[in-house]
């Protein structure tokens, strides 16, 4: 098939075009800048982004199916704007072009922060409503629910055949931008001053893009697809310690204090004129639970998790090479050894 894949130059897209590539199809890539990668030299590129209509358009000839990747993610209000204009108008501009093109498939990468989301401990499933009275004060998932709602309305009011994907927090290497894995980096810098209390659930990109690759031709129509490994924090940075060496958080804290804490020390950084090293919504999205039940994709999609530990290793060896022992300051000379004997 001839495939549009928009955000290929992110961590999914640097994994999964190359599948799509090995599988004999026809990869198109729209964006800014040409791709770097070498497991991306093979793919169409096309200069431009989804603002430029005429761009967008003119990728989509002869295109029978579109995986649509494209996102902003972070955790500062300052970006709210960016990231509803990305997710939400750009989308809906796509959903247009994508109609008039006559696109046979379209594959949605949302994420499981749009259902696997609670303040409780409990594990999600697709079946669940958009917990919008949750994450309302968290500009990156309420976007996502908004782009993840407008698609699924859209396509099924022009019959356009989609399927939703909803991987945790990606991990594993690859990470170029450090976007998705700043959780480990933030534990390698030592930025994180307490335990935070809540539980996550990561995947490994690779594994995701697997999933990706199978979407083409199965997964449920208008279904939502969560994937992903369910881990306690504590269990998290826990492993991290024990393979990389740094010390996992010590201190531990009530949800409300470990917010607070967080809001005081970004006055106090902007009352020096400094950077806080963490941003009180980072801390917030911590003390809340992503557990979520991976087995719909398992069945639809074949995804598979691997072994979470070789995901982990992966990861931290991939930011080495992003960013070597001595340039992370928590190390303290630590993890160069470490990255030996590994």
């Amino acid at each position: 098939m001839k495939l549009l894949v928009t955000g290929g130059t992110g961590f999914l897209g640097t994994h999964l075009v190359p599948r799509l590539l090995e599988a004999g199809h026809e990869v198109r890539l729209i964006g800014r800048t040409r791709p770097s990668a070498p497991g991306l030299a093979r793919a169409e590129f096309v200069q431009g982004d989804l603002k430029n209509r005429e761009a967008v358009r003119g990728a989509l000839q002869g295109v029978e199916a579109v995986y649509h990747l494209a996102g902003l993610v972070s955790f500062q209000d300052k970006d709210a704007r960016r990231m509803y204009e990305l997710h939400v108008d750009c989308t809906r501009e796509l959903l247009r072009d994508v109609r008039e093109a006559g696109v046979k498939r379209f594959i949605l990468a949302s994420t499981s922060g749009t259902i696997a989301v609670s303040k409780e401990e409990r594990v999600g499933t697709e079946e669940d409503d958009y917990p919008i009275t949750v994450v309302g004060r968290w500009p990156y998932y309420l976007s996502k629910i908004y782009e993840e709602k407008l698609t699924l309305e859209y396509c099924r009011k022009h019959s356009i055949p989609l399927v939703v994907l909803n991987p945790s927090l990606l991990m594993g290497p690859g990470d170029d931008r450090l976007s998705s894995t700043w959780t480990v980096v933030k534990f390698l810098n030592g930025e994180l001053p307490a335990m935070p209390g809540g539980g996550m659930s990561f995947v490994d990109a690779r594994d995701a893009a697997e999933a990706f690759l199978n979407a083409l031709t199965r997964g449920e129509l208008y279904g939502r697809h969560l994937m992903g490994v369910n881990m306690s924090m504590a269990d998290f940075f826990d492993r991290l310690e024990r393979l990389t060496g740094v010390s996992a958080p010590r201190l531990r804290l009530p949800s409300q204090v470990n917010v607070m804490g967080a809001k005081l020390l970004e006055r106090w950084a902007k009352f020096r004129g400094t950077q806080p090293q963490l941003d009180p919504q980072e801390v917030d999205v911590g003390e809340h639970y992503f557990y979520l039940d991976a087995s719909k994709s398992e069945q639809e999609l074949g995804f598979r998790a691997r072994d979470p530990h070789e995901t982990l290793h992966d990861t931290v060896q991939y930011i080495f090479t992003k960013m070597p022992p001595q340039d992370l300051p928590g190390t303290k000379g630590r993890l160069a050894a470490k990255r030996d004997n590994t």
